[in-house]
């Protein structure tokens, strides 16, 4: 279950921006169950637009979608492991049979397990590349032909500011994140002709329930103080508001940029 603070973003509306041009569009997000991603799940169903989201998490991923009943169109959760190809095709192929021809993409399934060089194996290694990047590539491509047809779409990819804050202690997901950039970069490239953006929204340190369950220390905290240029914490809001931004119609001429939401620190 979403948090109460995360439970209200689905009425943002009536402070925040109001995206016309999102209402009805069908919308994906991976990993959408808890923390950044069931925000965007929130705040595209305040929109208006026709939401699926896909998670390994069942139970947050169902009380989620019933806890947005209410809303224009009830968001479509399914249960998908997105470093299974296959089974992440096919339940993209679900969704466009569900809720029709896929407009907005964001590839927001991650993990940002911390881990040390020397217990890295080649298949942690692997594991880490699928669930952190890999997947980027392969659900877009499952969606471009949607968007060619409509002559427009934008894709959305989770980056992180950790590789440029040079952190350590998970190589292989900073390694990941900072490939995003050049994915990005070249389907910007590709697929421009076709009217369809492709942009990295850049996180800096999120509070998320499990940010600050796992990881949020006293030392974390003096470094988020001493590092952002914001004096506030950055929420899952914050970068729900920049990803409604990137989908809409509003930014029709912005792609293969970096969107930093990390309060100044990058």
């Amino acid at each position: 279950m979403s948090s109460p603070a995360n439970a209200s973003a689905r009425h943002a509306t009536d402070v925040y921006a109001h995206y016309p041009s999102l209402t009805d569009r069908t919308v994906l997000i991976t990993g959408g169950a808890t923390g950044i991603g069931a925000s965007f799940v929130e705040h595209f169903a305040a929109q208006g637009a026709r939401v699926a989201f896909f998670d390994i998490d069942e139970t947050a991923g169902e009380a989620l979608a019933d806890e947005l009943g209410d809303s224009r169109h009830k968001p479509l959760f399914a249960r998908c492991d997105v470093t299974d190809i296959d089974a992440l095709q096919k339940a993209i192929a679900d969704v466009r049979a569900a809720l029709g021809p896929l407009a907005v993409l964001v590839n927001n399934a991650a993990n940002d397990k911390r881990h040390k060089i020397a217990d890295v194996t080649p298949q942690s290694f692997d594991a880490g590349i699928a669930v952190n990047v890999r997947h980027q590539f392969f659900a877009a491509q499952a969606v471009v032909d949607d968007m060619k047809t409509a002559r427009g779409g934008s894709i959305i990819n989770l980056g992180s500011i950790s590789w440029m804050l040079k952190n350590g202690n998970y190589p292989v997901y900073v390694m990941a994140k900072s490939a995003v950039q050049g994915l990005t970069r070249g389907l910007a490239r590709d697929l421009g002709a076709f009217g369809i953006r492709v942009n990295s929204l850049v996180p800096g340190w999120v509070m998320t329930e499990k940010q600050k369950r796992l990881w949020l220390d006293d030392a974390g905290r003096r470094a988020i103080k001493e590092g952002q240029c914001i004096d506030a914490e950055l929420m899952p809001d914050d970068l729900a508001r920049m990803a409604l931004f990137l989908a809409a119609d509003d930014s029709r001429m912005i792609t293969a940029q970096d969107m930093i939401v990390d309060g100044g620190w990058a």
